[in-house]
């Protein structure tokens, strides 16, 4: 079996009981902001195939600001500000979910919708309500078709792209394959639009300082608005779920048959799977705050130690006991996330303490860690 064969052989129904598919804006919605109605059909009669086939598929589809824009006559695809894009996605989700429902029920297929903000799947107790939501709805046969809710999310509460939305989709499907169908076929070792001599990688175990200097921000159709960048983000977080996650190319009828024939595209590979808490944990996009850490902590956070407060040298933010908290290196970088211990008040107080030291501080008596290790992840 050939690598790429090897690529698409990963993510057939007898190996992937459960698929995430992202549909990117410049794939579904042509440049005058209306679906490509044909190409649509031959993605659904792709999930059709795969669902008889007894795989259990979710869709995160892109497109309704491009296509509520057109209606609505804006400049810019809807997109010349936040009040636009959220009047654009309002009326655009409806054309949006109707193409879909109609389209997967011509297959006998009935869809379901699903519109999510990033606070859904950041506070832990309303994930786990998506989670069982998408669990029943994949039990029931039924299609989910996923999108932010453009409409009310702002700049400091959004996805912004829905690479990474599929990925943390697929955590909390407990999918075991994401692809995202994009206008480009891979990742290459430069931008292949600009640069003859790229080569696309076919398998990445790692997503290392060289894997992340391959990628391009930008965006070819101007529409959609994420760019490599995004999908190298979104494969970090579907391997930390343990899913493997495949840049495909979108270009062609029929996209997911085509892949399952020559397997073109580029693979990143799960991780042995993490505990679903902490998957979550990688997964997330925000954080209440952080603390920073000496060399000698990061060894042994990375030795799989919890954290403690003779190795924390500095608190940011303003965070609660239970919040999400990053851990950062003497250099500023991000080495773990974890759930704090402590407020941040009374994490700044024990800062650089042994436990003994720490009652006086404090008040009561000191905790185990300032981060458990059981409620804690590594980060890269």
């Amino acid at each position: 079996m050939s690598n790429d064969l090897h690529i698409a052989a990963r993510f057939a129904p007898d190996a992937c009981a459960r698929l995430v598919v992202k549909i990117g804006s410049a794939l579904l919605v042509d440049p005058s902001g209306a679906i490509r109605r044909d190409w649509l059909e031959g993605v659904v009669a792709d999930v059709a195939e795969r669902v008889r086939a007894g795989q259990q598929v979710a869709i995160v589809s892109s497109g309704a600001i491009a296509l509520g824009a057109r209606r609505l006559g804006l400049a810019k695809g809807g997109r010349a500000s936040l009040e636009d894009a959220q009047a654009a996605a309002a009326t655009g989700q409806i054309g949006l979910s109707q193409a879909w429902a109609e389209l997967l029920q011509a297959q006998g297929i009935t869809a379901a919708q699903i519109l999510v903000t990033l606070d859904d799947l950041e506070d832990r107790r309303r994930y786990l309500n998506a989670a069982a939501t998408l669990d029943r709805l994949l039990a029931l046969g039924v299609v989910p078709v996923i999108n932010e809710n453009d409409s009310v999310a702002t700049e400091e509460i959004r996805f912004g792209d829905n690479d990474r939305l599929a990925a943390r989709i697929g955590q909390a499907a407990h999918a075991q394959g994401v692809i995202l169908l994009s206008d480009i076929d891979g990742l290459y070792t430069a931008n292949p639009s600009r640069d003859p001599t790229a080569t696309r990688i076919v398998e990445v175990r790692e997503i290392d300082a060289r894997i992340r200097a391959m990628a391009d921000s930008g965006s070819d159709s101007g529409m959609g608005s994420g760019g490599m960048i995004s999908k190298l983000q979104a494969a970090a977080i579907a391997q930390a779920g343990g899913a493997h996650l495949a840049i495909v190319s979108g270009k062609r009828d029929r996209p997911l048959s085509a892949f399952a024939v020559d397997g073109r595209g580029t693979i990143f590979l799960a991780r042995p799977g993490a505990g679903r808490r902490k998957a979550w944990l990688a997964g997330r996009l925000t954080a209440r705050g952080r603390i920073a850490v000496d060399a000698g902590a990061v060894v042994a956070l990375r030795a799989g130690s919890s954290l403690l407060a003779a190795g924390a040298i500095g608190v940011d933010g303003n965070f609660a006991r239970g919040d999400v908290i990053e851990i950062a290196d003497p250099a500023g970088g991000t080495v773990a996330r974890g759930l704090s211990e402590y407020d941040a008040a009374d994490a700044a107080r024990i800062i650089g303490t042994r436990s003994d030291a720490q009652a006086s501080l404090l008040g009561y008596a000191p905790r185990a860690a300032m981060v458990h290790r059981d409620h804690l992840v590594l980060l890269g």
